[in-house]
C-alpha cells in the first residue's frame, strides 16, 4: 500500500540586513575628547606670543621696582588668581636674589564677606587694595570675559573693573588675563593676553580659564629665569 507523499516545505528567503551604524556613548565621548584637544591645539597657536611678552615684563619691572604684586578673580578666575599668587611668591625664588612681592585678594573669607556685606561685593577688591597699594604696584586681573556680558545679578566683574580703575587712578598698573573679546580690563590694562578662539570660531569658560593656568605658568616660569640672570640680589 503506498503512502501519500509528504508535500515539500518551500525554501526560506534568508535577507541580510547590515544595521545601521549608532554612535555610542563611547564613541560620542572619543569625538569630543579630540574635538576639544585640537582646538587646543589652535588656540595655543594662535596666542599673541608679543602679549605675553608685554605680560611679563610689566612684572618683572615691578619686581626689579621693589613693588607689589595683587590678583584678583572671580569664580573658577578666583582659584587661578590664589594659584598665581602663590606661584609668583614662590616658584620664582633664585638663590641670591630678592623675591617676589606678590598677594592674592581672593584668600580671605571672612573679609570678603564683611565686605561684601558692608560695601558691596563691587568693592571687595577695592577697598582691599586702598590703603594697602603704592604707585608702581601692579594688580593682575583674570577674568573670562573681562567685564563684559551680565547674568541674574547683573553685570559680571564689576568688582574688578572698579579695582582696576582705582589702581590706574592712584598710580599702579594693570595686568589683564581675559577671553571673548577682552571686555572693559582688555581697554584699560596696561599689558594684557587674551585667549583666542580656535579656527572654528569656538571658545568657551573651560577653554579661557585652562589657558589662563597655561600662561600663568609660562609667565612664571619666565620670571624665576629673569630672576636668576637679573634680579636684584638680596
Amino acid at each position: 500500500m503506498s503512502s501519500a507523499a509528504t508535500p515539500a516545505t518551500p525554501a526560506t528567503a534568508t535577507t541580510t540586513t547590515t544595521p545601521a551604524t549608532a554612535t555610542t556613548p563611547a564613541t560620542a565621548t572619543a569625538d569630543f575628547v579630540d574635538t576639544y584637544l585640537r582646538q587646543t591645539a589652535e588656540i595655543a597657536l594662535a596666542t599673541s606670543r608679543a602679549d605675553l611678552a608685554s605680560v611679563i615684563d610689566v612684572l618683572f619691572d615691578a619686581y626689579v621696582a621693589d613693588r607689589t604684586i595683587f590678583t584678583c578673580g572671580n569664580g573658577g578666575s578666583a582659584a587661578n588668581a590664589s594659584h598665581l599668587a602663590c606661584d609668583i611668591a614662590k616658584f620664582t625664588w633664585a638663590d641670591g636674589k630678592r623675591r617676589f612681592k606678590c598677594q592674592s585678594l581672593c584668600d580671605n573669607a571672612a573679609l570678603i564677606s564683611a565686605l561684601t556685606n558692608d560695601v558691596g561685593f563691587h568693592r571687595i577688591f577695592l577697598d582691599q587694595l586702598d590703603g594697602r597699594m603704592a604707585p608702581g604696584d601692579v594688580l593682575v586681573c583674570l577674568s573670562v570675559h573681562g567685564g563684559s556680558g551680565a547674568d541674574k545679578a547683573g553685570p559680571w566683574s564689576q568688582n574688578l573693573v572698579s579695582a582696576a580703575d582705582f589702581v590706574k587712578k592712584r598710580g599702579g598698573k594693570v595686568v589683564a588675563l581675559v577671553g571673548y573679546d577682552g571686555g572693559a580690563l582688555r581697554q584699560m590694562a596696561d599689558a594684557s593676553v587674551i585667549v583666542p578662539r580656535s579656527t572654528e570660531g569656538v571658545t568657551s569658560t573651560p577653554h579661557v580659564e585652562g589657558f589662563h593656568e597655561v600662561y600663568h605658568h609660562l609667565i612664571c616660569e619666565r620670571l624665576r629665569q629673569l630672576a636668576v640672570e637679573r634680579g636684584p640680589a638680596a
